[in-house]
């Protein structure tokens, strides 16, 4: 296939990048900066603003899926506006291109840990997450929100685990739908090389078109 990657850079992208390349799809990595993705076979580098809705569209024209796993980055003073500037303007764009595959990496913070109450409005998730990431968890949560009213695009949503990056990858992983996954009495987490495979079986063969879902550490 030929996949769209935004965010090719960052903690997930990377991962997601090189699980697609080593499955041997074609990917276009669209950044800001060519210099920080060295040359490799099967990557091709489109130069675009993620805040910039007509020049996302045009890099991801043709592509036969786009995975988002933009982040403006957790100590961005403006995180919640520039997150949900970025959002809004990668939709946009996707819209307005030939693609209708989308799958945004969000975050755990809006999935549920009881019936009508998400991990983000617990005390647990304040005393837990760094002040400075509070911001970005609201924006990921507001942005699932946006996009079920999304009737346009065959949109996917993924919430990593509330311990993402934790452990060593198992080539392996479980699936949820919009609660918190467990390991026993504490939330469960993944390694970031497992969650980029989830990103790519989904892509390959998709299981939760216009739905939510999560994955953990088997």
């Amino acid at each position: 296939m030929h996949i769209a990657l935004i965010g090719a850079t960052g903690f997930v992208g990377a991962a997601v990048l090189s699980t697609l390349l080593q499955r041997g799809h074609q990917v276009t990595a669209v950044v800001r900066d060519a210099a920080r993705l060295p040359a490799q076979p099967g990557l091709t580098v489109a130069l675009a603003d993620a805040y910039d809705s007509h020049a996302v569209a045009r890099a991801v024209e043709g592509a036969d899926a786009v995975v988002s796993a933009f982040n403006p980055g957790w100590n961005d003073p403006a995180l919640y506006d520039n997150f949900t500037r970025g959002f809004d303007a990668i939709v946009r764009g996707v819209e307005a291109s030939s693609v209708r595959r989308l799958l945004v990496v969000g975050g755990a913070g809006s999935l549920f840990v009881a019936p009508g109450v998400q991990l983000i409005d617990t005390p647990q998730f304040l005393d837990h997450v760094p002040p400075n990431v509070v911001p970005g968890a609201r924006a990921a949560r507001d942005a699932l929100t946006a996009l079920r009213a999304n009737t346009v695009l065959d949109w996917t949503y993924l919430s990593p685990p509330a311990m993402l990056g934790q452990g060593e990858p198992t080539g392996a992983y479980r699936l949820g739908g919009d609660d918190l996954l467990m390991d026993g009495a504490q939330p469960a987490g993944i390694a970031v090389a497992d969650l980029a495979l989830a990103i790519v079986d989904e892509i390959e063969q998709p299981r939760h078109v216009r739905a939510r879902f999560t994955v953990a550490t088997r």
